[in-house]
């Protein structure tokens, strides 16, 4: 078959036309972010318990996630790892499935609810709260919370 005329070739210096490979091709969109699971606690406790898992986060220990606080100043909510709450039995506390209510996940930096707002921010901390540490500083702030109620 004869040409016609048209020249296909690519230029001189001009970059031929691969297909995308792994390395060229656009990364894909990042999956949704889990929605955590909130535990709340009393304000008490809760500060407590970050200063407990604070100290510890010293020792190798897995830090403390981002914190909310109510408007009111009564309780604090720990987020942690989606599916916490179905097996979640820590008296004094609770702890719900958020399922995203009231969160957006693209700007953790405001939360939605009136009057909440972040004692921890997630910019400042890692992504959730571990649960096994959350409980067991729960548990150390309880304790010493009530050592301290006895001693007045």
């Amino acid at each position: 078959m004869d040409s016609i005329g048209t020249n296909t070739a690519p230029g001189a210096g001009a970059t031929p036309l691969t297909a995308p490979t792994a390395a060229t091709a656009p990364a894909p969109a990042p999956a949704p972010f889990p929605a955590p699971d909130l535990v709340t606690v009393s304000v008490r406790q809760g500060l407590e318990a970050v200063d407990i898992i604070r100290r510890g986060a010293g020792q190798a220990a897995p830090a403390v996630g981002p914190v909310l606080h109510d408007g009111s100043g009564d309780t604090l909510g720990f987020l942690v790892p989606p599916g916490t709450a179905d097996g979640w039995d820590l008296p004094g506390s609770a702890c719900t499935q958020t399922n995203g209510r009231g969160m957006r996940f693209g700007d953790l930096a405001t939360p939605a609810a009136g009057g909440t707002g972040w004692l921890l921010p997630p910019e400042a901390v890692g992504p959730v709260t571990d649960p096994e540490v959350l409980r067991a500083a729960l548990g150390e702030a309880a304790r010493l919370i009530e050592a301290a109620d006895n001693c007045r």
